[in-house]
């Protein structure tokens, strides 16, 4: 599994690695300033979280292969899954870090970028 998708394990652990380097710089109020720009930008945190939750998604469904889990009635990817998690827990954890607030509206765009990079495009219309 691993040898065949190599590119997408690597292209997942970066991206996991500038995921918990965000995270670092927000929690710690340390942000460069390249990536503070984009804050500052109106909604730039919204879409930030709307395209790296999104990447992520993508990565982790690819490297993955595309495997899912039945739940209930409802067939998921696992890489979805994983994105979601981690959006969820990253957004929960805000509450316990005095620099930074949660929202609800950077969840639900973490979301939406989920689905945007993983559902989407496998629609049929």
């Amino acid at each position: 599994m691993f040898k065949k998708n190599a590119f997408w394990w690597g292209l997942a652990g970066w991206g996991l690695l500038l995921f918990a380097l965000v995270a670092y710089w927000a929690n710690s109020a340390s942000m460069p300033g390249w990536l503070k720009a984009i804050y500052d930008f109106p909604n730039g945190d919204r879409l930030g979280h709307f395209v790296i939750y999104g990447l992520l998604a993508y990565v982790f469904s690819t490297a993955l292969k595309y495997r899912r889990v039945r739940l209930g009635a409802f067939s998921v990817l696992w890489g979805v899954l994983l994105a979601i998690g981690l959006a969820t827990a990253e957004e929960l954890s805000q509450f316990f870090q005095p620099a930074r607030t949660p929202d609800i509206w950077d969840l639900l765009a973490s979301y939406a970028g989920i689905i945007a990079s993983t559902y989407i495009p496998c629609m049929k219309f």
